[in-house]
């Protein structure tokens, strides 16, 4: 969360790959964007004419059953935006137009890491207005059975505990708790690839789910074993997936948060259900605008490399 300016693409670039629910083909292309638009997302025809638009935002979360699906009223625009987001909001991108001419980002490895390849190679520049954050004031917490997300309180940035439990040998509970930094989203989070079970292939099929999954882009894991010839890339994947999907899901905010979000059996859903109900309380909340060194005022929190002061708070009856 260093710097106090928003961000944007230097250049344009693009990726293609297929999705991994639809098998369908598809190419993503990230343009640089102006101050204050956020992440928007654009439906395109192969031709290249614009179709739909949407932006980025919780209230645009049309289904969340086994990726994070994006549309309004007319349906869907785009589904498995998660890993992306995640890259986008893990390196600090504040601003991005993109663009896909397919239903589904491509899935890519299964992991964020090719995103951030992308976003790499075209760069990052500052823009004129500062950064502003969402910064959580009191806790927000949704439970259902044994799973349970939280919002909280956390003055030094954006903090992810994941805690995860599966009757596998090779799962059981993992648990990893991270303060969410460009360096460390990428050293410890980003090239986590996204899993499933061989036992469950048959049923995701015929619901016309994973079509597009393969070794390639998905940790496969049978009885006893994991099937890919690679491996695992770190010993506890699965938990560290679990964290990427947390920081997509939870961009949807519209902009960078300042809280500890823990997730315990959560999935996509759980995510979306907590950062809704942060939303809805307007006392839980308020927007901090990252200031200038010179504009350093005594009493305002400090994240990363420069302060905040409040933009706006919560709304008072």
């Amino acid at each position: 969360m260093k710097g106090a300016k928003q961000t944007t693409l230097r250049e344009q670039v693009a990726v293609s790959g297929i999705g991994v629910h639809s098998g369908s083909p598809v190419t993503l292309t990230l343009n640089p964007a102006d101050d204050d638009s956020g992440i928007v997302f654009q439906r395109v025809s192969k031709n290249g004419s614009v179709e739909r638009e949407i932006c980025a935002d919780v209230r645009a979360v049309t289904a969340t059953e086994f990726a994070t699906v994006l549309g309004d009223a007319s349906g869907p625009l785009c589904s498995t935006a998660e890993h992306l987001l995640a890259a986008l909001r893990g390196l600090g991108v504040d601003n991005v137009l993109i663009e896909v001419d397919g239903p589904e980002v491509p899935i890519m490895d299964g992991s964020a890491a090719p995103f951030v390849d992308a976003i790499d190679q075209a760069g990052l520049t500052a823009r004129a207005l500062p950064r502003r954050y969402i910064e959580v004031i009191k806790p927000v917490r949704v439970a259902k059975g044994e799973a349970f997300g939280e919002l909280r309180p956390y003055e030094h940035g954006f903090r992810v505990e994941a805690e995860i439990e599966f009757d596998h040998p090779l799962i059981r509970r993992q648990a990893l708790a991270l303060d969410i930094e460009a360096e460390s989203f990428r050293r410890e989070i980003a090239g986590a690839r996204t899993f499933g079970f061989m036992k469950d292939v048959a049923k995701l099929w015929s619901a016309g789910y994973a079509l597009g999954a393969s070794f390639e882009n998905t940790l496969v894991v049978s009885d006893d074993r994991v099937l890919n010839p690679d491996g695992l890339r770190f010993s506890d994947e699965f938990v560290r997936h679990k964290i990427l999907d947390a920081i997509g899901d939870l961009a949807l905010a519209g902009q960078p948060l300042i809280g500890a979000y823990r997730t315990v059996r959560g999935g996509h859903k759980l995510n979306h259900t907590v950062l809704s109900a942060l939303m809805a309380d307007r006392s839980a909340w308020r927007v901090i605008e990252a200031a200038e060194p010179a504009r350093r005022a005594r009493g305002h929190a400090q994240v990363g490399a420069g302060r905040l002061a409040v933009a706006y708070g919560p709304e008072k009856s």
